[in-house]
């Protein structure tokens, strides 16, 4: 990146539970540590702070890093070179608690958006349950210029139901923990097991402290900016949810929904700053437009609860969106000249006894994942072998995941799952079993006489249950329920809440449904009818489903990993047991199997994995071959056909191409190794140059200091011998310094 000009992106995937988001912190934590060590002061002294060099007794040789070995072995030779009473070496920076405060923003970042993103599964005790792509700018003098989170995909059913084994977002429990005071004025005035929407479920974690991570989540959103008033803003939010869990709802004789106790409701109008009468009515008794006029519908008790569901997913969505928002501001610092390098942490692939829509989507997006590592490891490999013109066999790996993805992506004459239920989402009479029957005859049906079947097909299965569906992942095969996936895709939101709340006195609550604001609903005509709903339309924008969004979501995000260099971390669960020191050797062979490593590995033996463009092998390694290209213009293939052969590398190691050099694997480490130790040497010898003179210049002072009128003789005898002897040191001094 910071020689080419060329952003990068680091790709970090695997299942869940394999340490993707420790991963993700420990590639942060080393970005800004290594870009606070490129901003730091130099420790070689400067003119305005330090005595010049001839007058100095002390000589602290900083060796420069542009251009130097990326290898470990340099570090190794130079350490501890400095001669200075300091001892600092490459200047001795310690980063920590020398990060600056943009860094230091970007640090802490990470444990709001886990506390907020975050979840303990029967996997993983913090697994990730949403994905995000985190850049961060770099300027050209390698400090850190800004950064920049986009998020995908949220799991915000977790907020109201989840597995018995399961928690929701780690936010709850932290604030019930550690939250004291404030827990009293948002009139949180219970324990977890009091609140419908967490008592449900697993409540404590081994190893997890929600005091102490209260504590550390108070301390990241200071650091990162957040005021007080945006801090209780984020809480409201959060305890209206658990208010919302706890409203009762019953049903008359008539089958129509009420609310007998309405102290909970009073509660969360309180918070979300709504009138208590008006928030009832859009639960209970909403106004819609049935043909052409706007009537009031009585709610069932389960259509009010499902509403009450809606409202506490989207409401937690949407804060959890501007509070991605307020980070990106905090850390935006916008630079024309700056490079990035992303990081990219996704819900790993999932596999669970029962399978619905947020699996088949994590799962979708991993699949995604794969086929670019595949195809950049694969096809992209081999295609630069052959426009490179060296010699090489086409290999097939067998690794194409297109069938699958256009199983469940693709459009057109043979629909794949989401299209089509986007499809079904439009129809009037249609349910979750009519989506699962029409993909069974899109699918698993044979094709007429004469037609070549869909690749898709023999990736598709139907499966046990009467509204199910198999799909064979390159992860493995995955049973999927379709219960529920049209209402899950459509997102329904009661109109009349999202209004309510467009118009609440609390401004954080308004902006969050800004876009839902619009004229009052209308008592008159037709016409009038006619006419909102054209408004409304405008204002909104066509409708989009959660599988559409989430689509486009996945381009935007493919586009920009191809416009970058991609590096991949592949983290592996070494256990099911979540326990430390045990590693199940089927289960982690499996996962290098269904990841492409292994054949990784059996392509960078076979290939040639290292290559450097002519110019830039030469430049860099020309020092290991003085004189062997003559002065002046030479073609750049034939002066790294001359530096190989006074290398004296086996041609089997090694091809040359059009215009770069390529390497087997190691071979380039090995030539690093070379290169250090030639240039330790040389800095040793510059180095014990510069210690001689300047010890020669301390004693020259030290002779020097005597009475007035005395030895000044033999001064002069010794600064002319001095002189004498300084031409036979530069005479001497090595030719290669």
């Amino acid at each position: 990146m910071g020689e080419e000009r060329e952003n990068q992106s680091i790709l970090i995937t695997g299942e869940s539970g394999a340490g993707k988001t420790e991963s993700t912190k420990k590639v942060i934590q080393y970005l800004a540590a290594i870009a606070a060590d490129a901003h730091a002061p130099s420790s070689t002294p400067s003119h305005s702070q330090s005595p010049s060099l001839a007058g100095s007794g002390t000589f602290n040789a900083v060796v420069p890093t542009v251009g130097l070995p990326r290898s470990s072995s340099f570090r190794k030779h130079t350490k501890g070179m400095s001669v200075s009473g300091s001892g600092s070496g490459f200047g001795g920076l310690n980063s920590k608690g020398r990060l600056g405060l943009l860094e230091r923003q970007i640090l802490q970042a990470n444990p709001i958006l886990e506390a907020f993103g975050n979840a303990q599964t029967q996997r993983n005790n913090n697994s990730s349950r949403f994905g995000k792509f985190i850049r961060i700018s770099f300027s050209p003098d390698g400090s850190i210029a800004g950064a920049n989170i986009d998020w995908y995909l949220l799991e915000k059913s977790r907020v109201v139901v989840r597995s018995e084994a399961e928690r929701s977002f780690h936010v709850f429990y932290q604030l019930m923990a550690g939250g004291g005071s404030l827990k009293d004025t948002l009139l949180l005035d219970g324990d977890v097991e009091d609140y419908e929407y967490l008592n449900k479920s697993r409540r404590e974690v081994d190893g997890i402290d929600d005091r102490e991570e209260w504590s550390l989540l108070k301390a990241a959103l200071d650091t990162v900016g957040f005021t007080s008033a945006e801090q209780f803003d984020l809480f409201r939010v959060v305890a209206a949810v658990l208010h919302i869990g706890n409203i009762s709802i019953t049903a008359t004789r008539s089958d129509d929904a009420a609310m007998p106790d309405p102290s909970q409701a009073e509660r969360v109008c309180h918070l979300l700053g709504i009138p208590l009468s008006e928030f009832t009515k859009a639960v209970l008794r909403p106004r819609v437009l049935a043909g052409r006029e706007w009537v009031t519908q009585a709610r069932t008790r389960q259509q009010a609860l499902e509403e009450l569901s809606a409202l506490c997913k989207t409401l937690y969505e949407k804060s959890f969106g501007m509070l991605v928002e307020r980070i990106n501001r905090a850390l935006d610092r916008p630079s024309s000249k700056s490079t990035f390098i992303g990081v990219l942490d996704i819900a790993g692939f999932e596999i669970f006894d029962i399978n619905g829509y947020e699996q088949l989507l994590i799962n979708y997006t991993n699949e995604k994942l794969q086929q670019f590592f595949n195809h950049h490891m694969f096809v992209l490999e081999q295609e630069e072998y052959a426009r490179e013109g060296i010699e090489w066999d086409y290999v097939n790996f067998g690794l194409d995941l297109q069938p699958t993805i256009d199983l469940i992506e693709t459009s057109g004459a043979t629909i794949g799952v989401l299209s089509l239920l986007d499809e079904e989402c439009i129809m009037p009479k249609a349910t979750d079993r009519t989506f699962t029957n029409k993909l069974h005859a899109i699918w698993a049906v044979e094709p007429p006489a004469g037609e070549e079947p869909h690749p898709g097909t023999f990736k598709y299965e139907p499966t046990r249950f009467e509204q199910g569906f198999i799909v064979h992942h390159y992860a493995g095969r995955v049973e999927y329920r379709t219960d529920g996936w049209l209402e899950k895709n459509k997102d329904p939101l009661n109109d009349n809440l999202t209004r309510v709340l467009a118009g609440s006195s609390e401004h954080y609550i308004a902006s969050l449904f800004a876009d839902y604001a619009d004229a009052p609903l209308p008592t008159g005509n037709a016409l009038h009818a006619a006419t909102i709903g054209r408004k409304r339309i405008t204002k909104k924008g066509a409708f989009r489903t959660v599988g559409q969004r989430h689509k486009e979501q996945l381009a935007s995000l493919m586009g920009q990993l191809q416009s970058t260099q991609p590096h991949f971390v592949r983290c592996i669960v070494p256990n099911t047991l979540k326990k430390p020191g045990r590693v199940d050797v089927p289960l982690v062979l499996d996962q290098l199997r269904c990841n492409g490593v292994l054949e990784g590995i059996r392509i960078a033996r076979l290939g040639y994995p290292n290559r450097l463009p002519f110019v830039e092998f030469r430049q860099r390694y020309e020092v290991l071959t003085p004189g062997i290209i003559p002065p002046g213009y030479m073609d750049g293939r034939k002066a790294c056909l001359r530096m190989v052969d006074a290398l004296e590398l086996d041609k089997s190691i090694f091809r040359i191409g059009t215009s770069k050099i390529f390497f087997k694997a190691g071979v380039l480490a090995e030539l690093e190794e070379r290169r250090d130790a030639l240039l330790f040497d040389i800095f040793s010898r510059l180095q014990a140059v510069a210690r001689k003179f300047t010890a020669r210049r301390q004693m020259m002072k030290i002779l020097n200091r005597h009475p007035e009128g005395e030895g000044q003789p033999r001064d002069r005898a010794y600064q002319t011998g001095r002189r004498d002897r300084g031409s036979d040191i530069v005479r001497q001094a090595p030719a290669s310094v």
